[in-house]
């Protein structure tokens, strides 16, 4: 397996550019389930879940051409209605392959999913939403059966806000017949960007970016061109990387608008930001200040970005609590950092950071993808050599993270 070597200490200086989303790429290639005409898709990141996503999806007989980041998607020969437990396990966003199929074909078979071991992230949501759609749903020996001739539209009201939920209900409901009202909608941008690609597509979609989506079913769906938004939570990853080393760095294709409660936290630890249309300009010439916070749903503080911000109060002027309020597992970095010379305690959902001047470099074990990205970042702040082992959970979400903060002065390799 891949490692991370890093000697510390070093400030960063010069450009980066942001890579499209995630969060977003993935709920977007599954909508090319849902027509039978081409998606022209850009801005497609160059990562390991992208990677599983197209091969789920070629196996389904969905024609997937990429090129870079660039994306070619046809679905007029889908023949296989089954995501399989051996593609799933990996990536818990295959769920997403669930409301286009049953949409479009009426039955899917789709093995309950797996991926970052942060949290339980129960699927019960989706299943109650398509329920309410009329889907006759199973469970059974670990995977999901779902039928229903034509889903009808209704009004669906769910539990707790769910991202991956929302956007499974939304691109079932593009071509369910009659109304559809989502209530308690995620209002992510990722959710956002899904529903503008699905307008371009041809559905009919009210309330955009908040938490009541109104959907009017068509009959069916064409090809369109899109371009998928930019990656929040690297643009914020890089920012703390500055924020913990000290530095002057532009990162380029993205943007600020999508990112204001981290930014309002980064400007309050000491960062100097400056911001145009499409750049994000960051210069840090101090020791942080400590900041509390607490996770929340968009658009309050995303617990994408809660360890990364954690790396950079384990070394800031005074004491700090942060709040985990989505994901129970997700202070499973904490031990890690801990063994750089952070001095971090836990009670139940909240983590207590007493900062240090100086981390000292060792050898830790990344737990998940953003426990990842926490990691590299208090090991460019550290002092001495850190070795990051069990980085694919980093290759999951950052787009050859080593190369780019190499290009700005970071001390970082990988070791096959």
């Amino acid at each position: 397996m891949d490692k991370l070597v890093i000697a510390g200490g070093k400030r960063l200086a010069g450009e980066i550019t942001i890579s499209g989303a995630k969060n977003a790429a993935l709920p977007i290639l599954c909508a090319g389930l849902l027509t039978a005409d081409t998606l022209d898709l850009s801005n497609v990141p160059l990562l390991h879940d992208v990677s599983t996503m197209l091969r789920l999806l070629r196996q389904m007989g969905l024609q997937a051409d990429q090129n870079g980041e660039r994306v070619m998607l046809n679905g007029g020969a889908i023949d296989t209605l089954e995501a399989p437990y051996d593609m799933v396990k990996t990536m818990r966003a295959s769920i997403l392959v669930l409301g286009p199929l049953l949409a479009r074909f009426g039955e899917a078979k789709v093995s309950l999913p797996g991926g970052c071991a942060i949290g339980s992230r129960p699927v019960d949501q989706h299943i109650k939403g398509l329920e309410a759609l009329g889907a006759k749903i199973s469970i059974e020996g670990g995977y999901i059966y779902a039928k229903c001739k034509k889903l009808k539209g209704t009004r669906v009201v769910t539990d707790m806000i769910t991202v991956t939920g929302t956007e499974n209900l939304l691109m079932a409901a593009t071509l369910a017949e009659g109304e559809t009202i989502l209530e308690n909608a995620a209002r992510e941008p990722e959710v956002t960007d899904l529903a503008n690609l699905l307008i371009k597509m041809g559905a009919k979609i009210e309330g955009i970016g908040t938490d009541r989506l109104v959907i009017q079913g068509v009959e069916r769906l064409h090809g369109a061109a899109h371009s998928v938004i930019a990656d929040r939570i690297e643009t914020g990853t890089f920012l703390c990387a500055v924020a913990a080393t000290g530095g002057d760095i532009i990162l380029k294709n993205t943007r600020s608008d999508i990112l204001d409660a981290a930014m309002d936290k980064l400007r309050d630890i000491g960062v100097i930001l400056t911001t145009g249309p499409d750049w994000i300009r960051a210069q840090m010439s101090a020791r942080p200040k400590a900041v509390n916070f607490r996770t929340t749903e968009y658009p309050g503080f995303p617990t994408d970005m809660q360890a990364q911000f954690m790396a950079v109060n384990c070394i800031a002027n005074g004491t700090s609590q942060v709040t985990e309020t989505i994901f129970e597992n997700r202070f499973m970095h904490v031990q890690e950092m801990n063994r750089l010379g952070a001095a971090i305690s836990i009670e139940g959902n909240t983590a207590f950071i007493k900062g240090v001047e100086q981390l000292r470099g060792a050898p830790v074990m990344a737990t998940d993808l953003r426990a990842s990205a926490s990691l590299v970042i208090a090991a460019l702040a550290a002092q001495g050599s850190t070795t990051i082992e069990r980085i694919y959970h980093l290759d999951r979400g950052y787009d050859q993270m080593e190369v780019k903060l190499s290009k700005v002065g970071a001390d970082i390799v990988r070791v096959k």
